[in-house]
């Protein structure tokens, strides 16, 4: 994953970029109607049962628009929620307060989704030794926000990025010329340009499996669509010479079952692109 910085910068952007677009050059419902030295305070509802997410974004979003904005917190991230909660009060300019109204809501909203969906997974990991990883397959531009979601859920992060870390899949292998090829100049490159990446290779089937531990310096072995008995053959096979990692349209059914196959990771893009938004108001008290 990026360091700490970088994703707090990654979260100041979304917030910069959200609220250029939902603003532009001025709230003109609130300016119209509420004036300007107006004071409110407002309170955030739950309306659905499952994970809190977003509340720390939230404290953010209102920091950004007005410093003055006073947020209390009754409910923190990764506690279960239900109808009726409320997760926090808020309290400043009225203005302020509708201003962040919606980016605060649809952030909260969709991170509660993945946050509960995430927890359900780790739940069914309880016992085994492996753990829950999300995937690139993300809402672009507010990755940063689904990545923190899993987070809060109990799951781990995967790579940020192209950028932090090399994941060599079918199509990085074949445009290279096969697994041995593609491994070789992963290390080549990575020898040149001094960056110090980890290395995941992606594994069709059990013979991969064998040519990528051949080539050694691997981090990760992907294993791609595997049926339970081949997992456990390449889990076998691997013997702890690195770590291992199944995907592949795993779901809530098999989750279980590929664990106690013994791999190390299960990566599941459903975390983030497979959610329904938790319902959750912003409501003026």
């Amino acid at each position: 994953m990026i360091s700490k910085e970088q994703f707090q910068h990654e979260l100041e952007l979304i917030i910069k970029n959200a609220i250029r677009e939902d603003v532009g050059d001025g709230d003109h419902s609130s300016l119209a109607c509420i004036p300007v030295e107006a004071k409110g305070k407002a309170k955030l509802l739950v309306k659905d049962k499952g994970v809190i997410a977003g509340v720390a974004f939230a404290k953010m979003v209102f920091a950004y628009i007005d410093a003055q904005i006073k947020v209390e917190v009754l409910i923190e991230d990764g506690a279960y929620v239900k109808p009726g909660d409320i997760a926090f009060y808020v309290e400043g300019s009225s203005q302020s307060i509708l201003k962040a109204e919606r980016l605060v809501l649809n952030a909260m909203q969709r991170m509660s989704a993945i946050a509960t969906k995430t927890q359900s997974y780790v739940k069914l990991l309880e016992g085994t030794s492996t753990k829950i990883l999300d995937t690139r397959k993300t809402t672009p531009g507010i990755r940063a926000l689904e990545k923190w979601a899993v987070k809060i859920g109990g799951g781990e992060n995967h790579r940020f990025a192209l950028y932090d870390m090399i994941m060599l899949k079918d199509n990085h292998i074949d445009f290279a010329g096969g697994i041995p090829e593609a491994i070789s100049k992963t290390k080549q490159y990575l020898k040149n340009t001094g960056k110090g990446l980890k290395i995941i290779v992606e594994a069709r089937n059990l013979e991969e499996v064998k040519t990528i531990l051949n080539a050694g310096g691997v981090y990760r072995i992907l294993l791609d669509n595997f049926n339970y008995e081949d997992t456990k053959k390449a889990v076998a096979l691997i013997n702890k010479q690195c770590l291992t990692e199944s995907s592949g349209g795993i779901n809530e059914k098999t989750i279980r079952l590929y664990a106690e196959c013994g791999v190390d990771y299960i990566s599941s893009g459903a975390l983030t692109h497979s959610v329904y938004n938790m319902d959750l108001s912003l409501k003026a008290v």
